[in-house]
């Protein structure tokens, strides 16, 4: 027992054993201590998600509270925005009645010099751009084009889309067609295809011709319209489709600066009348081709009355002249005269009888008198006769 106690080998074996109990008992209390830990810090994670979910679903809230409220400023603001361009558009608009009254009561009182009625013309032409451009704003603003009681012929629309842009005498007409536009159609026609001629002309070179062919197709009546400009990419083709077929109501603030409004306000038209436009082809020049597609509701079968005499039931191409020689039709029962004011606040007008060409050909030589010149008087007001035409500015077309 004594030799026991006294090995040496057994006092290290028990040295052995206690570290070894303590060192089992150590690590049993520290991995307790890291389990409790990782608990802690698990719940606490758990806590933190848990927050973070709320915060995030919070935010989500506010980013969308958010983004309504500022949907409905937007909204507002558009609104409030657009109701004014309406009114100061309405306000420019009668404006631009009153001035075309006193350019004609010039006319007629100084159409015995030529130079003066010359420059009575020109500005009666620009006047009518003016006013061409105030309509389709307002247009484009939820105003409404006037209503109008008697048709017109595809042809004499596309002379009154003609009359109504500056480089005019650019413009070339060739048609084999014989249509009739329904009365409410008209003038959202003219209108639209104005602006694609304002287009045609100011995107291409000084000089260079811009064809309107009209042409019969299985669904309707195609106007086209091609250029010799440098055409359009195909990020602009797709920015013009978009506009040309909104599918909401067109953001002004989204037309640039300065803005342009002629897709907008072609699109705009072309939804609430129910006839096409596109702009995605190119032009046998290399330049845009524009087509507008009227479909067979809104033709028809009544023939409008020409003025002067029967109109030519064959192919016609209208060649440009200068503004100095335009010669129209005498228009009976001369200018129109005011006889009161719309709900709008514009003034109605007298119906001066079938609208006619806008930039008639050449006149023959003939004798200067009194005559001539009566049938001279009115030669730019043609390119908006149509438009003129119309009792109000306010209120849905008569369908």
């Amino acid at each position: 027992m004594t030799s026991l106690i006294q090995d040496p080998l057994l006092w290290i074996l028990l040295v052995v054993l206690v570290a070894a109990v303590v060192a089992v008992m150590r690590a049993r209390r520290t991995n307790m201590a890291l389990r409790r830990k990782n608990s802690d810090l698990q719940s606490a994670r758990e806590a933190v998600q848990s927050e973070r979910d709320r915060l995030y679903a919070e935010y989500a809230q506010l980013n969308a509270q958010h983004a309504g409220e500022l949907a409905g400023v937007r909204k507002d603001a558009e609104e409030d925005t657009k109701a004014v361009l309406k009114s100061a558009m309405r306000t420019l608009q009668v404006l631009a009645d009153e001035q075309q009254l006193i350019i004609e009561k010039s006319q007629r009182r100084y159409g015995d010099d030529e130079q003066v009625l010359g420059d009575l013309m020109m500005i009666d032409h620009t006047n009518s751009q003016f006013g061409r451009r105030a309509q389709g704003i307002a247009v484009l603003c939820g105003g409404w084009l006037g209503r109008r009681e008697s048709t017109a012929s595809v042809y004499d629309v596309a002379r009154s889309a003609q009359g109504r842009i500056k480089h005019f005498d650019r413009v070339t007409i060739n048609t084999q067609v014989n249509v009739t536009v329904a009365s409410r159609a008209v003038e959202p026609i003219a209108v639209v295809l104005a602006e694609l001629l304002a287009n045609a002309t100011n995107y291409s070179a000084p000089g260079t011709r811009v064809d309107i062919n009209i042409q019969a197709v299985p669904t309707g009546v195609c106007l086209i319209v091609d250029d010799a400009g440098l055409g359009m990419n195909t990020e602009e083709k797709a920015r013009a489709s978009v506009l040309l077929s909104p599918q909401a109501p067109v953001d002004i603030t989204s037309l640039g600066d300065p803005p342009k409004f002629g897709f907008a306000v072609s699109g705009m038209l072309a939804t609430r009348y129910g006839f096409k436009v596109s702009v995605d082809s190119v032009s046998p020049y290399g330049g845009v081709r524009a087509v507008i597609l009227l479909p067979e509701n809104l033709l028809t079968t009544d023939v409008p009355e020409p003025e002067g005499g029967a109109a030519k039931a064959e192919p016609r191409t209208e060649v440009p002249v200068a503004p100095q020689r335009l010669t129209p039709v005498a228009t009976p029962g001369g200018p129109p005269r005011p006889i009161g004011t719309t709900a709008g606040g514009l003034p109605k007008r007298r119906r001066r009888g079938s609208p006619v060409a806008v930039v008639p050909p050449p006149p023959e030589p003939a004798e200067h008198n009194n005559e001539v010149t009566a049938s001279r008087i009115g030669a730019f007001q043609r390119g908006t006769l149509l438009g003129r035409d119309t009792t109000t500015m306010e209120g849905p077309q008569d369908q």
